[in-house]
């Protein structure tokens, strides 16, 4: 008999639910991993990225008698992980010293383009300027600079590449809107790398 390790997801599932603790501790080491890496970008730092895994592993275990199979055990868990990422926001109400809704292109009355200090063909670029792991943490910094619906969007979709669709559920609007919200992420967040980039120019 195999041990509970090599058995299938929906056996665990099947297992966990009548209350078998091993069946449940083998999808948490499944999962915590994707869930915690979610969480990463979700969250303003390493410290809020745990307590959102342990928070959905809590709320998992609580709510696992109530996943039906109507979707993919991994989605569900997403949609655990992600209500779990913003209710920690809304909880810690955190001051961003500056939104990234200054980096959006601005248009006036007539829908014309207004100028603007912000390089939007040098983020295109930035990685020519800095080594990897600095980018990694300016994206990082940018990704906490999100307002949280434009934020949680666009980490599901371009990070965790889920489509419009899935997360259009996970988040219970439609899929347009999801992809107006990434739309708007990438725009913030290559208006701050283009700020970045024109700052290096000029070092």
């Amino acid at each position: 008999m195999p041990g509970v390790s090599a058995i299938s997801e929906s056996e665990l599932l099947i297992r966990a639910q009548a209350g078998d603790q091993d069946a449940f501790g083998t999808l948490v080491e499944r999962y915590q991993g994707p869930i915690y890496r979610l969480a990463l970008r979700l969250a303003a730092n390493e410290h809020d990225a745990e307590d959102i895994l342990q928070e959905t592993f809590l709320q998992v275990f609580r709510k696992l008698s109530t996943f039906r199979g109507d979707a993919r055990f991994s989605t569900w868990l997403y949609r655990v992980a992600t209500n779990a990422a913003l209710m920690h926001q809304r909880a810690r109400r955190r001051h961003i010293a500056e939104s990234l809704d200054a980096c959006l292109p601005r248009f006036d009355d007539t829908g014309h383009h207004v100028r603007m200090d912000v390089d939007y063909a040098g983020a295109a670029h930035v990685e020519t300027l800095v080594e990897g792991h600095q980018l990694r943490r300016l994206i990082r910094e940018a990704l906490v600079r999100l307002p949280p619906i434009y934020r949680v969007a666009f980490a599901l979709c371009d990070l965790e590449e889920l489509s419009a669709t899935e997360v259009a559920g996970l988040l219970d609007i439609d899929p347009a809107t999801v992809r107006q919200r990434v739309h708007r992420a990438r725009l913030m967040l290559r208006g701050y790398l283009g700020r970045l980039a024109g700052t290096e120019d000029h070092e």
